[in-house]
């Protein structure tokens, strides 16, 4: 039986943590572990998940609940049982709220983070097997059962029609389906298989694997079934560029870039100047064969290098990017194999190890850390550096119903935490809640990031981290503006409530350093953007070389990150009102002025982390509001009202499709509202004070989302609800328990009691 590990040590003296690993989550399989009972309810919802998949593309995280289910069993709390009544009194809605405190503690660990599968991505898990395959590992790392599961997912997500797509909700992709198809091949499905048949019909009817994107050629000539004559250039010298911005080319340099670009993009190139390629065999030479409808020495690999699938041409590459490649393609046949190239190669490798020393090799994300692993694998193949990598690979490792699957990150376990504290306390319950907030706090506390990276930072483009919170873990430790907002928030939410209840505040010197981290990400602009500020110019998006993601070569100021940075300051100088008061000020008013030069004339805010318009008016209204602005006295905060009111369904509820993100026009879910959408309309609604204008939209809400809850505590998991880089989706687990806590317990107190604000207290 699987069991979730949290904060386990396995990796023995190779595996490096700040914090005795607090926040790792790792999946073992033990044949001896569980009981019959529970061995036979494991494949029960196994078998439960595929018989519904084609409905049901989400799993439900049922794994993890398995293994909870005898503190859910002991809870104290449940949701009243009965019919929800039309018109709930304050009484009702806390008994729902107890129900789901209760239930969701029972999932939180010791060390206090609650874990959820992070998932969705199907690009992730095929780009590792690869990885692993090549440097000659994958059978030290994928047990039988990790293959049994990795194969059940491929099952669980194959599209109707044979083919796999960018993510488990999208249609079939030439990059998922290649990806995935080969995948297969590698974990030992024969070619004659039903759901290798199937995805090389759909792959040989699109042209075949010469028409999958970018990354994907990347990964299909590392395996060496690809041509390296068939990619765009990867250009490594491009690390050796001056990156001073007095040069005018320094804008170019990828030190400008996006974190999360330049650290793909930085070990893919020290790769692709290498040309590694895996030792052929006879697997590697059959799909060779399999994975075109015409003879692999027929390819004419100069024109595959532009070929993409329609299904995949999400971002088209303009002229100026067509005419660029040609020059370099050209320029690789002087720098293939020159005194440059090594030099441009050891600055790759220079940086790939800062990367992985500075974040314990967990790396920034999954591309990079799979990359950047078989970097050090092709610089030195027994090397130290590669066998680090190895047991951090498991962090990245989530096991559900649908099977096994790769993660978006090593988690989002910071993230989940800071947003469950806030709900939690909020809702006023602390008689319920004080130990589960009790062990968030320790979480909190542990996870923020109290020392800078390596220094020279500038030397290595990184941003200062010091007092920041990351996504994820310590360990991790990159720094993001939203995240050192909701961690700062957590804190300052928790300093409010009585010390012997959740333990001591964090103290004001790591809030101020924190603080001056928030403050340092302002853009030019006003806003904030994601991990840095924006270095360069909004235009080098025409250099995107990624046709299936948009918006990925500069970090831009978000409405999401923007405003978490302005709540978070609010709440900080409530309690620390002389603290950088006056840099607050003009802080806030830039801020302010972003929000609001970016909101749409309907009213909405477009979302580029979450689904969508109804995320993004969170955020947007919750950040106006912040700085004492109301539906009253505000035109825009009328206007995103209106817009939301406008979306509420039948039945109380709202429901946004993913099809927001991709499209940018907002678009209304199949079937049922979703528990998550409803949660941020109504918590928007509130923030400005609708419901002192007309409060049957929030109770609708709140009705909706009481009878949508479960017996046990739970909500159900529905459609995805996060999204990266506007085309590609990804599973918040958490965020069906979390948010409609947050909403109900603000519904309680400010229409039911009519408490003029929410305050924290004991």
């Amino acid at each position: 039986m699987w069991k979730f590990i949290s904060a386990g040590k396995t990796g023995g003296p190779l595996l490096r943590s700040l914090n005795d690993n607090k926040g790792r989550q790792t999946w073992e399989y033990d044949p001896a572990a569980g009981t019959p009972e529970q061995r036979a309810e494991a494949e029960r919802l196994r078998e439960e998940f595929t018989a519904n998949k084609d409905k049901h593309h989400h799993s439900g995280d049922e794994l993890l609940r398995l293994q909870c289910a005898d503190r859910i069993r002991a809870k104290k709390h449940s949701p009243p049982s009965g019919p929800v009544p039309d018109s709930p009194d304050a009484e009702r809605v806390e008994d729902h709220l107890k129900g789901a405190i209760s239930f969701y503690e029972c999932l939180q660990q010791e060390d206090g983070h609650f874990p959820g599968d992070y998932g969705g991505p199907m690009f992730l898990l095929p780009g590792l097997v690869i990885a692993l395959y090549t440097c000659g590992v994958l059978d030290q790392i994928f047990t039988p059962m990790h293959k049994k599961e990795a194969l059940r997912y491929l099952h669980n997500h194959q599209n109707a029609d044979g083919g796999f797509g960018l993510h488990i909700e999208g249609g079939s992709t030439m990059f998922g389906t290649g990806l995935n198809y080969v995948m297969a091949r590698l974990l030992g499905l024969g070619p004659e298989e039903g759901l290798c048949v199937k995805a090389r019909e759909w792959m040989h009817a699109r042209g075949g694997a010469t028409y999958i994107t970018s990354w994907g050629k990347f990964w299909l000539a590392v395996l060496g079934v690809y041509s390296w004559d068939g990619m765009n250039p990867l250009t490594p010298e491009m690390w050796l560029l001056p990156h001073n911005k007095w040069t005018g080319i320094g804008m170019l340099h990828p030190g400008r870039f996006w974190c999360h670009c330049r650290m793909v993009y930085l070990p893919m190139s020290y790769v692709y100047g290498k040309r590694g390629t895996c030792q052929e065999t006879p697997l590697t030479a059959a799909i060779r064969q399999e994975l075109y409808p015409m003879p692999y020495g027929k390819i004419d690999w100069n024109a595959a290098r532009n070929q993409c699938a329609k299904e995949d041409l999400y971002y088209p590459h303009p002229l100026v990017q067509d005419v660029l490649w040609w020059a370099l393609y050209k320029a690789e046949n002087v720098l293939q194999g020159s005194w440059l190239r090594r030099l441009a190669l050891a600055e790759c490798m220079k940086h790939i190890h800062y990367e992985d020393e500075n974040t314990r090799y967990v790396d920034i994300g999954p591309v990079n850390k799979v990359i950047n692993m078989l970097a050090c694998w092709l610089e030195e193949p027994g090397g130290k550096a590669f066998q680090k990598h190895l047991p951090r690979v498991h962090d990245y490792l989530w096991v559900a119903e649908d099977g096994l699957k790769m993660q978006g990150y090593n988690g989002s376990q910071l993230w989940d935490t800071s947003f469950a504290v806030q709900a939690i306390a909020e809702a006023g319950l602390l008689p319920v809640s004080a130990r589960c907030l009790r062990k968030a706090h320790e979480y909190v506390e542990q996870s923020q990031v109290i020392e800078e990276a390596a220094p020279p930072l500038s030397a290595y483009y990184r941003h200062i981290s010091k007092g920041a919170w990351p996504f994820s873990s310590r360990d991790h430790g990159w720094p993001i503006s939203d995240c050192s907002s909701e961690g700062l928030k957590a804190a300052l939410t928790l300093a409010l409530l009585p010390e012997e209840l959740v333990g001591p505040a964090i103290s004001p010197e790591r809030l101020y350093d924190c603080v001056n981290v928030i403050l340092s990400y302002q853009n030019a602009d006003g806003g904030m953007a994601t991990y840095e500020n924006t270095r360069s110019f909004h235009w080098l998006e025409i250099l995107n070389p990624a046709e299936t993601f948009g918006d990925i070569i500069v970090d831009y100021s978000y409405v999401e990150c923007t405003s978490a940075c302005i709540t978070a300051l609010c709440a900080f100088r409530k309690q620390h009102p002389t603290h950088r008061a006056a840099e607050m000020v003009a802080s806030l008013k830039r801020a302010e002025a972003f929000i609001r030069s970016i909101q749409r004339q309907d009213g909405s805010w477009y979302g580029s982390w979450g689904v969508c318009f109804t995320y993004a008016c969170w955020f947007g209204a919750t950040g106006l509001a912040a700085l004492g602005h109301t539906y009253q006295s505000d035109e825009a905060l009328r206007r995103c009202a209106a817009f939301l009111v406008d979306k509420q369904r039948a039945d109380g509820g709202w429901g946004e499709s993913y099809l927001s993100c991709q499209d940018k026009v907002y678009s209304q879910l199949e079937g049922d509202s979703h528990v998550v959408n409803t949660a941020w309309a109504m918590l928007a609604l509130l923030a400005v004070g609708y419901h002192q204008v007309d409060p049957e939209p929030l109770r609708r809400g709140a009705v909706f989302l009481m009878r949508m809850q479960q017996p046990s505590g739970d909500w159900p998991q529905q459609h995805i609800s996060g999204v990266f880089n506007r085309n590609c989706m990804i599973t918040y687990a958490n965020y069906r328990n979390i948010f409609p806590i947050w909403a109900l317990g603000h519904f309680r107190r400010l229409v039911l009691l009519r408490e003029p604000e929410i305050k924290i207290h004991s």
